[in-house]
Formats: structure tokens, C-alpha cells, sequence
């Protein structure tokens, strides 16, 4: 565990996800009540992480956890994270392979730009499907609470256990939660309508041509905008802009996630 913190300067307050291979290996360590289970039931396998009290401490130790009495537990969809964990036999912290701080990688290409030095073995399954971090919700004493906004929407969620509460004092027991997060080495600037000189440009649908100019999605697609997020601000990055200017994008949906990533990215979330 030491030598994860340790590979991507992640701070040790800031828990790691376990992942596990089904919903059974799921609750062995986590305490699953019934709103987890039909969330899990719903969304496993796949990019949802949820927040219990934890049940076996031996299973997820102490610094994987931060010190929290809660373990934030996630089934992957991806099939070689299903060898690896069925192939194991128990669960296996997984935190993005960026430095911490910096955009998550999507490709094996940028994982081991940014940590691959640290690794023993490395695995290529391929580039990301989603793009965006897991979606976590704490289920804890009182109403549901969002922690990360993620792929799986808070509408997909809310049909099925009701409103979702904000983080509050919630929000330490999930990753991704640093003020500046995400964050590429220019300054990002939002809700841009057009870049300024020496700027690179992040558009949304329409957008003017240029050798600076990345376009999330040119049809306006927000999963397709939260498959490339990360990609895009590496290559905006890459040309050493003075800033990185983004276009506004829709708050609905996965849109959430989106601009929860590029607020943290910006350094805009207290």
C-alpha cells in the first residue's frame, strides 16, 4: 500500500477504491444493506463505487482505507481487471495511474508516461471505454450521499434509492475530491467561447479549425465528450499553451462528471 501512495504522491488521507470480482467478494468486506444491493444489482459490473461501513479491516488495511471505520468497495466490467481479480482471489486497490493530482490516464501509453516507472508488471487492456472515474455514493447513517459524480449518472441512481444528499462531511471517505484535481501543468479556463492568443481550445460541437483546437465531440455527445476529457487535456497540455480554454458543457447527465472534472481541473471546487 506504501509504495502506491508513495508511486503517484497521492496524499495518505486520501483513501484508495478495492476492487473486488462480484457482489458476494463485495460483501464479505463492505457492509451492503439493501440500498447498496439494489444499486449493486443494477450498476456491477461496471463504474459505480459505493461507500459502507467496512466489515473486514484485514481484507482492505488501514492505510488503504486512510484511517476511515468505511472502505469504498467497486466491481469492474473490464475483463482483464476480471481475470486479475478472480485469478487473485481477493481485492485489489486500483487508483488511476496518474501522479496525483494530474489528469487520469485512459491509454496504457499515458499510464506509463506517468507511473510506469513504479510498476512491476504492466497490463494493456486497452484504451478506456468510459473515460471518467467511477461515480461514488456513500451509504452510510442517513440519505444517500454523492461523493464523485462519474459515469453512472445521478439520475440513474435516484430512480432507484431516492434523492442523493451532497458530500458534507462525507466527502474525505471518497477519491477525486482535492480542490485541484485532474489538473494538466497550463491553467484551464472554462466556459470559454473562443481561446484567447496562445491559448488551446477544448470545444463542444461547433468550433473553429486549428492546430490548437481539440474538439470533445463535434456532434455535442456527452459520452463521447467523457470518453476523450482526459486524452484531450493531455494533448492540449502536450503544446504548452499559456492556458487551456473549454467550452461550456451541459450540467445534465454525464455532464455532471464532466464539469465536476474540469471545475477541479481549474482549481474552482472548495
Amino acid at each position: 500500500m506504501a509504495r502506491i501512495f508513495a508511486a503517484k504522491g497521492r496524499p495518505r488521507f486520501n483513501p484508495l477504491i478495492a476492487h473486488v470480482a462480484d457482489i458476494a467478494a463485495a460483501g464479505a468486506l463492505a457492509g451492503l444493506d439493501e440500498r447498496a444491493i439494489r444499486l449493486a444489482q443494477a450498476f456491477w459490473p461496471g463504474p459505480l463505487t459505493l461507500v459502507t461501513p467496512v466489515r473486514d479491516t484485514a481484507a482492505v488495511c488501514d492505510l488503504a482505507r486512510a484511517g476511515l471505520d468505511t472502505v469504498a468497495v467497486r466491481v469492474p466490467a473490464h475483463p482483464v481487471a476480471q481475470a486479475l481479480l478472480r485469478g487473485f482471489g481477493h481485492a485489489i486497490v486500483a487508483p488511476s495511474a496518474n501522479r496525483s493530482g494530474r489528469p487520469s490516464p485512459t491509454t496504457f501509453s499515458d499510464a506509463m508516461a506517468e507511473t510506469g516507472v513504479s510498476a512491476a508488471a504492466a497490463l494493456d487492456g486497452g484504451p478506456c471505454a468510459v473515460g471518467l472515474e467511477s461515480t461514488v455514493v456513500a451509504l452510510l447513517d442517513g440519505p444517500p450521499r454523492l461523493l464523485r459524480p462519474g459515469a453512472v449518472t445521478r439520475e440513474e441512481i435516484e430512480a432507484l434509492i431516492g434523492p442523493l444528499a451532497e458530500a458534507q462531511a462525507d466527502a474525505r471517505r471518497s477519491p477525486g475530491r482535492l480542490t485541484r484535481h485532474y489538473a494538466p501543468a497550463a491553467p484551464v479556463r472554462l466556459d470559454a467561447v473562443t481561446p484567447r492568443p496562445g491559448e488551446a481550445f477544448l470545444a463542444f460541437g461547433a468550433a473553429p479549425a486549428g492546430p490548437a483546437v481539440f474538439n470533445l465531440s463535434e456532434r455535442g455527445d456527452l459520452t463521447e465528450a467523457a470518453a476523450r476529457l482526459f486524452s484531450l487535456l493531455r494533448a492540449a497540455d502536450d503544446l504548452r499553451p499559456s492556458a487551456i480554454a473549454v467550452a461550456p458543457i451541459p450540467s445534465e447527465g454525464l455532464g455532471e462528471a464532466i464539469n465536476d472534472r474540469l471545475r477541479r481541473a481549474a482549481g474552482h471546487v472548495g
